[in-house]
């Protein structure tokens, strides 16, 4: 099917149709940033070969893999944060809660590599226990991480970390879990939006065992 329209349209009076090849780049970036919502952010701290310290966030992240637990980031282009983890193959991912929003967003500034973002948004830091590059003392909750690999994807690196260690705070600790509320994790969606948790409900996963011999939705589990 042929792109519907040849640029993002002001107003959209039928469903758009889209060959991404179509588009330009940046156009392609605010339909996908804007559509694949909300995402958490990696607030990745590391050091580079000549011991520069480097904290940056990334908003294209997530976790792959639980046993062992792996996490991944992807960087647009090559910026400090994939240099530093190419050389040094460590990293710390820092949890954002609302509170450090503000610092966070100030460490997206394309500082040169030679400039230290703690330093710049005064942000105190806190040893890592077993990775070189340190923890933001702030922060509810860090992945410590060994580099796994670096994935090339389009213009961008894919970066999987194998975590080898976790921090977590007690003030978001309860009942054996994190509570996401007092987590209160930040929210990326599109150009300088952000986002925080609104209502926060429960759905049981069902099994084929609380299914089999139903008319279907029927045993459909419901939110709570």
């Amino acid at each position: 099917m042929p792109s519907s329209h040849s640029a993002p349209p002001e107003e959209l009076e039928a469903p758009l149709e889209l060959d991404p090849s179509d588009w330009a780049t940046q156009d392609n970036y605010f339909l996908l940033t804007g559509l694949v919502v909300p995402r958490p952010i990696a607030w990745v701290s590391s050091v580079s070969a000549d011991g520069a310290l480097n904290l940056a966030p990334h908003s294209y992240f997530n976790a792959v893999a639980s046993d062992p637990p792996h996490v991944m980031f992807s960087s647009t282009g090559v910026k400090d944060t994939l240099r530093n983890v190419t050389a040094t193959r460590e990293f710390v991912v820092n949890l954002v809660s609302l509170d450090q929003v503000e610092k966070m967003n100030f460490t997206s500034t394309d500082f040169p590599p030679d400039e230290d973002e703690f330093a710049w948004a005064d942000i105190a830091q806190a040893p890592s226990s077993r990775v070189r590059p340190p923890r933001v003392q702030a922060a509810k909750a860090h992945l410590e991480c060994k580099l796994a690999t670096i994935v090339p994807v389009g213009n961008s690196s894919v970066v999987i970390g194998e975590v080898v260690h976790i921090h977590v705070d007690p003030a978001v600790w309860r009942q054996g879990r994190v509570d996401p509320a007092l987590l209160d994790p930040v929210c990326r969606l599109s150009g300088s939006g952000y986002a925080r948790l609104g209502e926060i409900f429960k759905l049981p996963r069902p099994h084929w065992s609380d299914v089999e011999g139903s008319s279907g939705l029927e045993r459909m589990p419901r939110r709570a």
